[in-house]
């Protein structure tokens, strides 16, 4: 493993120089700034749809918050306005060279009516992480949150009433520099659209079954699965599809010869063992192919807090395919899940490697016992119903 822990180091000494030196350059010109936000309100409301009618990701609110930045200005006055087509040139560098990237976070409205953010400023760290690797300029996370906030309010209607529905959230920022020239981009935009949406398992939880990929790779030591860019996505959709031919909801990807298990599907996974009479609750480590999921932060700080050290280790270690399999056939698997956004927990219950099926333990709801307490806690904090720490952020 210290061929992961010297690409590990030497990740992070890239991204701090790269977020460094965008920070240089951008020094002399204009900051994001909150208080310069203009907004046009649409005139022709779009109509809601019922709570069991949302569908993830298919239906936008009136509005979208956009901020154009120059190398020469800095960024520009951020803007409110109805929702609208982008008109970009052909040339753009975003859809020749893939100058993209974006983040997934939701707004939920609590039993008193307010609209909560869940942890902001996790997912602006991260968006400047993935900035500043790909040469996008980086802003100031309070201000860009304070324009979130801002956007929420204006599209307030949006925010769906009950527990497990929520406004999905998308900031996103490409390179709009009118070039075939590979180089870093001198312009910019960033923009936010939101989406609202129901529970993603609106039947209940259904445990997904894997199909173990050893010859294709979701992400490589000193590559960019780390930060969450639009490339890193569309390569997986081929291994899925082919996937679900066989009978597989997802892919669990695999690295190297020893199978080293990094992620299932677009979520971190986790794993639960039984070894010498205590629990052992599992994830890949952030080893710069691992995606720095919110979702997954916030899953390790909450067990290592409520979950008795004398019961549970967690652990964030590599492990193989191989341990999954061993302990399934001791009766040492306890249970497995994907962490994310979208979905908080998806159970796993099935597993395809080398024509095995590894079977992953489930209760009768369709879930592990950890899966579903890992699930309450998140959502209790997220609609407001438990305080924890600062996670969640209610939009002023």
């Amino acid at each position: 493993m210290s061929f992961f822990r010297s690409f590990k180091f030497a990740s992070i000494s890239r991204c701090s120089k790269s977020l460094s030196s965008t920070n240089k350059r951008n020094i002399m010109t204009a900051g994001l700034d909150a208080s310069k936000l203009e907004i046009t309100k649409a005139e022709n409301l779009k109509p809601m749809l019922p709570n069991d009618q949302l569908v993830f990701g298919k239906t936008f609110t009136d509005h979208m918050l956009e901020i154009e930045w120059t190398k020469d200005q800095g960024w520009g006055t951020p803007k409110i306005s109805p929702y609208h087509n982008l008109s970009l040139d052909p040339s753009a560098v975003v859809f020749h060279y893939a100058f993209e990237l974006f983040e997934g976070m939701k707004a939920f409205r609590d039993a008193e009516g307010k609209i909560r953010l869940f942890r902001p400023d996790m997912n602006m760290i991260r968006m400047n992480k993935s900035a500043a690797r790909i040469t996008l300029p980086t802003f100031d996370d309070e201000e860009l949150i304070k324009l979130i906030e801002k956007f929420v309010s204006v599209d307030e209607r949006f925010v769906p009433k009950g527990e497990g529905y929520s406004l999905y959230l998308r900031p996103t920022l490409i390179g709009t520099t009118a070039s075939l020239g590979v180089s870093a981009p001198d312009r910019a935009l960033l923009y936010v659209i939101a989406s609202p949406v129901g529970p993603y398992y609106a039947t209940g939880f259904k445990p997904v079954s894997l199909e173990a990929s050893e010859n294709l790779v979701r992400a490589w030591p000193g590559g960019v699965g780390d930060k969450k860019l639009g490339a890193n996505y569309a390569p997986c959709i081929k291994p899925q599809l082919e996937a679900a031919a066989r009978g597989h909801q997802q892919n669990l990807w695999l690295f190297g010869e020893e199978g080293y298990v990094t992620e299932v599907g677009t979520m971190n996974a986790f794993f639960v063992f039984e070894a010498d009479g205590k629990k052992e609750l599992v994830t890949a480590p952030l080893d710069g192919t691992i995606l720095e999921g919110v979702t997954r932060d916030s899953i390790l700080e909450l067990c290592r807090e409520r979950l008795p050290s004398s019961e549970w280790t967690i652990s964030e270690r590599p492990f193989t395919i191989k341990e999954v399999k061993e302990n399934a056939d001791a009766g040492k698997l306890v249970e497995a899940f994907g962490a994310g956004t979208a979905a908080i927990v998806s159970p796993i219950g099935n597993i395809s490697w080398k024509g095995n099926e590894i079977k992953v333990p489930v209760g009768s709801e369709g879930t592990g016992e950890l899966t579903k307490t890992v699930l309450d806690w998140i959502m209790g904090i997220q609609y407001g119903k438990v305080t924890f720490k600062n996670w969640s952020r209610v939009v002023q």
